[in-house]
């Protein structure tokens, strides 16, 4: 690896070990949310709730310095109150627009399937190209923009589950599941004994993380891992259970996040085994299952799996 890709390695492992103070026993979960942060993705949480879905993405922000804002998201919120809204000001004769929650840096939009179909959709030209359209105007948003959703993945009453233009728009679906008891031992003594020792604090600049995404770009991929990565995503769009296969935009994040995982790791070039690894977290919940597939228990996660079983690796 080069001097930078070290340095920019060593930016991640420090950010990754303030978030592990308090998100505790979900250090592979931390790693996952770094590779889609540092590629420009976006994460959904799905959890139960009390797992620290919130508290990871608070760290994440108090972490590398980002403003922070959250959304609860109900039935009756709507768009505006995400994007904002122009109100007429008597004494300039002139609207001004008053900026929504959207226009931050870490964006928390908790329980996301609890709004309606018209507001999740608020959140799509936002997350896809970086920006909003309001007023004929179009806005641009932070560089680091970056959002966390949540949702409870067994509670269906007074929800809206997400359409698949949305759920695309998430590099990754993720989840932190109950920790150990050991774990969570651990993790009331650090947030409720006050046995924190210090509170998180930035420990990346604007600057770092500039320098971090750059080497995560510069990370080599080799042509037939890129082709294995194309493999693994179309046999979705082919497999008997599969209504709706994995969309190009899978294959883009597969490999931009096995190019992130690399650069964290030290390897200085993606190997088959980054690629396998993210591929139930970026593909599984792109996957929209035949109505047999649910009655035979199928979910994406096993069709992953499978189809990893069954496609040749390159070596």
């Amino acid at each position: 690896m080069t001097s930078g890709s070290t340095s920019a390695q060593a930016c991640v492992a420090r950010v990754a070990a303030q978030i592990n103070r308090v998100v505790v026993g979900n250090s592979r979960t931390v790693r996952l949310l770094l590779a889609a942060f540092f590629t420009h993705g976006h994460v959904l949480l799905e959890d139960f709730p009390g797992t620290g879905k919130t508290t990871l993405a608070k760290a994440l922000a108090a972490s590398i310095g980002s403003s922070f804002k959250r959304i609860q998201c109900t039935p009756d919120l709507l768009p505006s109150d995400i994007l904002g809204v122009s109100i007429f000001n008597p004494k300039s004769n002139q609207f001004e627009l008053h900026r929504g929650p959207i226009f931050t840096e870490i964006l928390l939009a908790d329980e996301i399937n609890r709004a309606s179909p018209r507001t999740q959709s608020a959140l799509l030209e936002a997350m896809a190209e970086r920006q909003v359209s309001l007023d004929n105007a179009t806005h641009p948003l932070a560089s680091k923009f970056f959002v966390i959703a949540t949702q409870n993945p067994v509670e269906l009453q007074g929800t809206y589950p997400l359409p698949e233009a949305q759920l695309d728009r998430f590099a990754m679906c993720l989840t932190l599941g109950y920790l150990s008891e050991a774990a969570e031992a651990a993790m009331i003594e650090t947030l409720h004994l006050g046995r924190l020792q210090a509170p998180l604090t930035a420990c990346l600049d604007a600057a770092e993380i500039a320098s971090v995404t750059s080497a995560v770009r510069a990370i080599p991929i080799a042509p037939e891992l890129v082709r294995y990565a194309v493999s693994v995503v179309n046999a979705t769009r082919h497999a008997a259970d599969v209504a709706l296969g994995a969309s190009p935009r899978a294959s883009l994040s597969l490999v931009a996040c096995a190019k992130a995982l690399a650069l964290f790791d030290g390897v200085g070039f993606v190997t088959p085994d980054h690629l396998q690894e993210l591929a139930v977290p970026v593909i599984a919940h792109r996957i929209s299952l035949a109505p047999n597939a649910r009655f035979q228990h199928l979910s994406g996660t096993t069709l992953v799996q499978k189809l990893l079983a069954e496609i040749a690796v390159p070596r």
